[in-house]
């Protein structure tokens, strides 16, 4: 079974966590290191034989549009990951459309393709913003996964489907495919990457992603490019509790990620979605996420 890699391409000092702290309109007088980052995966994909789905932010693409080619001419699949990283639930609905068109239109003067697939920054898709649904299917998105079935102080919804499913919206369908979790004791459990990556031994990462490839579970793993870099700024802000998330283990990140794409076998996640037939019961409404029958 294939199970779906991505890559979520912004800058260390891009994440939501900071964004209090430092101006979006500040960004350029950061040290930017995701250019070299990405490019450090994009070469260990290459040593494994592996390919992935590349969110992108907007912002990258415009300043660094090279990066996009790169990726693209690898053979790997390029989605959105919005343009400012703004979370959605802060943001009106047309806030939102423009932030969305912004990006896929970076994205595809860049490629020459249709982006069909969409990652929200910090998975902002909640039971406030289902409404970021509609828009996605609006402008022409397929593929979403924004929704973590958890519970965490910027994200989740708990009870959501965890298996790929079908939302239905006013303007169409879309395929969702949530970040893996593992389901403990009545509870889901983040396993999918990310800072949990760094925060589950890895052993225990490994096991809880066997025990989904065995129940014939596809699962979708994530990781950022400034994840692998140790040497980033330091930087003095955001409080000390993001802070600690992320910078916690970044020394381990690589070495991990190579054991991870030596035992198991990655690919897109339009490739990975062809393996699934999703059955008629696993459609769902939007009113149905937000917990009305």
């Amino acid at each position: 079974m294939k199970h779906a890699l991505s890559i979520d391409v912004e800058d260390y000092f891009q994440v939501s966590a900071f964004e209090s702290q430092i101006s979006r309109s500040d960004w350029h007088n950061h040290e930017s290191r995701v250019v070299a980052n990405t490019r450090r995966i994009l070469r260990i994909l290459e040593e494994t034989d592996t390919r992935a789905t590349f969110y992108v932010l907007g912002w990258v693409a415009k300043h660094f549009p090279d990066i996009v080619h790169e990726i693209s001419a690898a053979g790997h699949e390029i989605g959105s990951h919005s343009y400012w990283h703004r979370l959605i639930y802060e943001m009106s609905p047309q806030e939102f459309a423009d932030d969305l068109g912004k990006s896929l239109e970076a994205l595809s003067d860049i490629t020459g393709e249709r982006i069909e697939t969409y990652r929200a920054p910090s998975f902002s898709v909640t039971r406030q913003s289902l409404w970021a649904l509609e828009v996605l299917a609006r402008h022409g998105i397929t593929t979403d996964t924004s929704i973590y079935p958890v519970v965490h102080d910027r994200y989740g919804i708990s009870d959501a489907p965890t298996g790929i499913h079908w939302i239905e919206t006013d303007s169409g369908t879309l395929l969702e495919f949530p970040p893996a979790v593992m389901r403990w004791g009545g509870q889901n459990f983040p396993v999918g990457g990310g800072g949990y990556f760094r925060f589950w031994p890895l052993a225990v990462t490994l096991r809880a992603l066997k025990h989904l490839e065995r129940s014939g579970q596809p699962f979708v793993f994530y990781l950022h490019p400034w994840e692998i870099d140790p040497g980033q700024p330091r930087l003095r802000t955001g409080s000390m509790l993001s802070r600690w998330r992320h910078y916690l283990n970044l020394d381990q990140v690589e070495s991990r990620l190579r054991t991870l794409l030596k035992t198991f076998e990655f690919a897109p996640i339009r490739e990975v979605v062809k393996q699934v037939a999703v059955r008629p019961e696993r459609v769902r409404s939007v009113e149905s996420l937000c917990g009305v029958s």
